[in-house]
């Protein structure tokens, strides 16, 4: 039996976990700069953001530890994260 070291259960279980914290951390803080820069009325909006930045990082938590392979939950949360800050950045170009 070829036991490479990618289906090691432990190393599985310490990427979900890193997958949780910091993924989930970033996926939350994309969420939080996006809704700063999209939804009308400043500070309030900020504050809205940083609130709703928690049930989007239990989300991702809860996601990480899904019955999906590694690659996969790590891929749902970089993609979401990487798209909301390049979001972020581009539409207040545009007016919006």
């Amino acid at each position: 039996m070829n036991r490479s070291p990618t289906h090691h259960p432990g190393l599985c279980l310490l990427s979900r976990v890193a997958a949780a914290v910091f993924g989930g951390y970033l996926l939350a803080s994309a969420w939080s700069v996006f809704s700063g820069a999209v939804f009308p009325g400043g500070a309030e909006a900020v504050l809205a953001g940083v609130q709703l930045s928690f049930v989007v990082y239990v989300a991702a938590a809860i996601w990480a530890f899904s019955p999906v392979p590694p690659r996969r939950v790590w891929a749902g949360l970089l993609l979401p994260a990487a798209l909301l800050v390049v979001l972020a950045a581009l539409l207040p170009r545009f007016g919006v």
